[in-house]
């Protein structure tokens, strides 16, 4: 009598349930604690109206990349991202730089974002500890993912709506109060040393939209719901960032909001009284934009390690799915534990900075794999394809060279940092890699 075979359990994938409604909340999601805090910074370095002109150099770069980066999206919908369009243009060294820079952004950005929440917290109860709600939401948001997409996405659509409806209110209670004096009062001559200096804090408004790339393996109808989602999400937080950032710069004294991480609460707490309900309000359901931001990076971060560790250039451990939620367990802690490191080492401004280094340098891997499949993959299936192609995305690639040469000119020690990081994690790669040949 033979001897059956042992069954083996089938390996698991990641569930493919998010809807362009869930879709657009967490690109939202992922982008809007930028409208709420960290883009106030660039008022410090070039006033409002360096920092306005900036912003809408940021903006255009954005509009044209997004329209860009769907393609790629929408055509390769894998959970890697620039790192899987990348290594499918260039190879696997390329694949790696890209998979490192998104990584930097991904990770980078919750440690900013947990210290606005503490920010917002002490605003709120000054007894409460910033670095104590920081960790805390660390803690509390890694749990909520480890268990499942679903619950996830819905969580994802219920807090970012309600803090883009918070937006919204914000820029009706603070509209009576606005000022064009206000808004060009103060302000230093326009140069272009200051704008440029301002562009990381520009690029914060937006930074982190491409993370809707890393969720592409559980989206239900891949090739309509990425375009439909990408495109509503851009055209909302364009809205949101300019809105938000004039209104303030003329409700007050703009030069008392350059240096916090809650300029919006302390706009309503300057022109409507501290005491005021609205104020108070405001500041509570603030920490929803925050949340939605935090929850929606931690979806994104985990899901590159994960991808990254899939194709070896991560321990494989951390490719590991958990059975019965299908999520990627050891990806979200491995990352918590790096972001809570930067937590304790860095300050907001300087968490930002590295993470739009990370970005930037993504953006360009991104839009030069772009140009690169349409020569070698005429006939890759493309379900959105860049309009006006390829001045387009010509556009967007030129304003992230100029964004990029600006960034790493005004911040030459994190630059530094970045660049030895890549370097040296690139040496070990090449080494492993020429090693296990």
């Amino acid at each position: 009598m033979p001897i059956p075979e042992p069954t083996s359990q089938p390996t698991p994938t990641l569930h493919k349930v998010i809807t362009t409604p869930q879709l657009w909340a967490i690109a939202v999601g992922l982008v809007v604690s930028g409208v709420y805090f960290g883009w106030n910074y660039g008022w410090a370095v070039a006033g409002t109206l360096g920092f306005l002109v900036a912003t809408l150099i940021v903006t255009v770069f954005y509009l044209t990349f997004i329209f860009s980066y769907t393609e790629l999206t929408a055509a390769i919908p894998e959970a890697g991202g620039a790192f899987s369009y990348a290594f499918r243009a260039f190879g696997p060294v390329m694949g790696f730089v890209a998979g490192f820079a998104t990584l930097v952004d991904f990770v980078m950005g919750p440690p900013a974002i947990a210290f606005a929440l503490g920010g917002y917290a002490h605003f709120l109860h000054p007894d409460l500890s910033v670095m104590g709600v920081a960790v805390g939401t660390y803690v509390v948001f890694i749990a909520i993912n480890l268990f499942g997409m679903r619950d996830s996405a819905n969580f994802s659509l219920i807090i970012t709506a309600l803090s883009v409806v918070e937006l919204l209110v914000f820029m009706g209670l603070v509209w009576p109060f606005y000022k064009t004096e206000n808004f060009l009062a103060h302000n230093p001559p326009i140069t272009a040393g200051g704008v440029f200096e301002a562009l990381p804090f520009a690029i914060w408004f937006y930074v982190a939209i491409e993370g809707v790339a890393m969720v592409a393996e559980e989206v239900k109808d891949p090739k309509r719901t990425i375009a439909k989602g990408y495109i509503l999400s851009i055209l909302t937080l364009v809205i949101l960032a300019l809105g938000t950032m004039v209104l303030s710069g003329g409700a007050t004294d703009w030069r008392t909001l350059i240096d916090m991480d809650y300029p919006l609460p302390e706009t309503l707490s300057i022109t409507l009284g501290r005491n005021n309900a609205w104020t108070k309000l405001f500041a509570s359901l603030g920490l929803f934009g925050l949340l939605a931001s935090f929850h929606c990076n931690t979806i994104s971060y985990s899901r590159q390690i994960y991808a990254l560790a899939r194709e070896r250039y991560l321990p494989q451990k951390l490719a590991t799915l958990n059975q019965r939620f299908r999520t990627p367990h050891w990806a979200l802690l491995a990352g918590g534990v790096v972001g809570l490191v930067a937590l304790f080492v860095g300050k907001t401004d300087e968490i930002i900075i590295f993470s739009v280094l990370g970005a930037m340098v993504m953006y360009l891997t991104s839009l030069l794999s772009l140009f690169r499949l349409r020569q070698t993959e005429p006939q890759l299936e493309r379900p959105y394809r860049t309009p006006f192609y390829p001045w387009v995305p010509l556009l967007a690639l030129g304003l992230a060279v100029l964004c990029l040469v600006a960034i790493v000119y005004y911040n030459l020690y994190l630059s530094s940092l970045f660049l030895g990081m890549l370097a040296v994690a690139l040496g070990i790669f090449m080494w492993t890699r020429k090693r296990n040949k």
